[in-house]
């Protein structure tokens, strides 16, 4: 299946679109594990503020901000739910439909056209793929 040129880079910005938000969503991860260890280290500073006497802040952090939603409703884990459900999912269905539509499932294909330009035929380390024959670099 001969592919055009155009067709390809369309499939390659889709592809490179969807791993940005792969890559936002392990952001969104980090601030969900970051938060939730900040709401943890929260309680030895309570702990701490009780000890020095400081009663009255020790109270505020405890009930303003301890399990404080990070968002009207939302803990962070939701954040992370709602984003993974309602756009990470449509968008890699949306570009698996494109490949699998466009390109027979071949993942990849922009690369696997810019590596065939750029590597040195013949060349150890530069096999096309494993099957090539050379052994391992």
């Amino acid at each position: 299946m001969e592919i055009d040129d155009v067709t390809v880079e369309a499939l390659g910005r889709l592809t490179e679109a969807l791993e940005t938000t792969e890559r936002a969503r392990g952001h969104l991860y980090a601030m969900h594990q970051l938060t939730g260890e900040a709401d943890f280290k929260l309680d030895g500073a309570v702990a701490k503020l009780r000890e020095a006497g400081h009663h009255e802040l020790a109270d505020r952090v405890q009930t303003e901000l301890i399990g404080r939603n990070v968002i009207a409703g939302r803990w962070t884990f939701q954040l992370v739910e709602e984003y993974e459900d309602g756009y990470v999912s449509v968008f890699r269905e949306l570009e698996r439909t494109a490949r699998d539509t466009l390109a027979g499932g071949r993942r990849h294909l922009w690369e696997a056209r810019l590596k065939e330009r750029r590597r040195t035929h013949g060349e150890p380390g530069h096999e096309a793929d494993p099957s090539d024959g050379h052994p391992p670099a």
